[in-house]
């Protein structure tokens, strides 16, 4: 897509439960049979389980980390390399790589991106084109980052973990300033995350704090209850880990999916979205409209359109396409 494109397509003002499975960078290289593992990915978990995208995390390690930081010795039963370096080096895709995984995901027929974990990894991302681009929770608090993120006018999705109501009030100020199109998630940044430890009661908080944007969840809990939860709540965007062997070397495998569980978790996430209603044309609407409240309607519809309590903020909008009477209204039919 152009960049046009992109932000038509991730218009969050409009988007529904949006499933996003965090593919684990950190199994990625495991051995050489590091593409067959992304392919199986892909496909099995987000194409095949009905996601939406897979998005990965992308890090320029001297950007990212300090010398001190990287030359530390790393112990951990987890790790890749003698010091945290090393490991982190074993771990990360070349720009190349990461290529090849935007044109594989196109092939199969996804959406492709990932968490700009340092500025430099952020342009990257952007020179790329990717259709949005996450912020982590640990730069949720990294201002100039934000900002310059922001600027680059790409869609964002920003997680919240470890982050104070405050410091949210602040990312949405900094956000909202430069870029209009972006989503707020709550996250516990815990792996994995017991479930009286959740507190999905932000989600309602977050939605009464920041009433013009879209909230969604980023979780990191067992199972799928919770996330399910999450959308009957109204999150807009799931994030959830995926991996194929929650036995494998990596602290996020516990805290992850496999293929059932996430697709079980995308059965009952349609179905809850199913149980609302959305946006109908009651007139045929040509191309180019301006629409006024007195062309919409709410009913219960295939496929499922803008959710009906967004009517009011489609008043004015330009319809992109020809609209049929009774027919859904769906995000990608309206401009801004």
């Amino acid at each position: 897509y152009s960049e046009g494109e992109c932000s038509k397509h991730f218009n969050f003002s409009y988007i529904n439960n949006y499933l996003t499975t965090k593919t684990l960078w950190l199994i990625m290289r495991i051995s050489m049979l590091t593409y067959k593992i992304i392919s199986t990915e892909f496909k099995l978990f987000s194409k095949d389980c009905g996601a939406d995208c897979a998005k990965f995390q992308k890090s320029e390690l001297e950007v990212r980390f300090n010398k001190q930081a990287l030359e530390r010795p790393y112990t951990s039963k987890n790790s890749w390399g003698k010091t945290y370096g090393e490991h982190k080096r074993h771990l990360e895709f070349s720009h190349e790589q990461y290529r090849e995984l935007q044109k594989y995901a196109t092939e199969v027929g996804i959406f492709f991106t990932a968490s700009g974990m340092d500025e430099m990894a952020v342009e990257f991302l952007h020179e790329i084109n990717v259709p949005f681009i996450k912020v982590a929770s640990a730069d949720a608090d990294n201002f100039p980052y934000l900002e310059k993120t922001a600027k680059k006018g790409r869609p964002m999705v920003v997680s919240t973990g470890m982050q104070s109501m405050e410091t949210i009030r602040q990312v949405y100020k900094t956000v909202k300033q430069h870029n209009q199109n972006f989503t707020i998630l709550q996250c516990t940044s815990t792996y994995p995350l017991d479930p009286e430890d959740v507190n999905l009661r932000v989600i309602t908080e977050y939605q009464k704090e920041f009433p013009d944007i879209p909230i969604g969840y980023s979780g990191h809990e067992t199972g799928i209850a919770i996330s399910v939860a999450a959308a009957a709540l109204g999150a807009k965007v799931i994030e959830r880990h995926v991996t194929l062997d929650k036995t494998w070397k990596g602290s996020d495998h516990g805290a992850s999916l496999e293929p059932s569980e996430l697709a079980e978790l995308i059965r009952s996430i349609r179905l809850v979205e199913k149980l609302g209603k959305s946006v109908v044309a009651r007139v045929k609407i040509p191309k180019g409209t301006v629409l006024t409240l007195d062309m919409l309607g709410v009913k219960a519809a295939e496929p499922i359109g803008i959710p009906a309590g967004e009517i009011f903020k489609l008043v004015g909008k330009t319809v992109t396409q020809d609209v049929e009477e009774d027919a859904s209204v769906l995000p990608n039919m309206v401009g801004n």
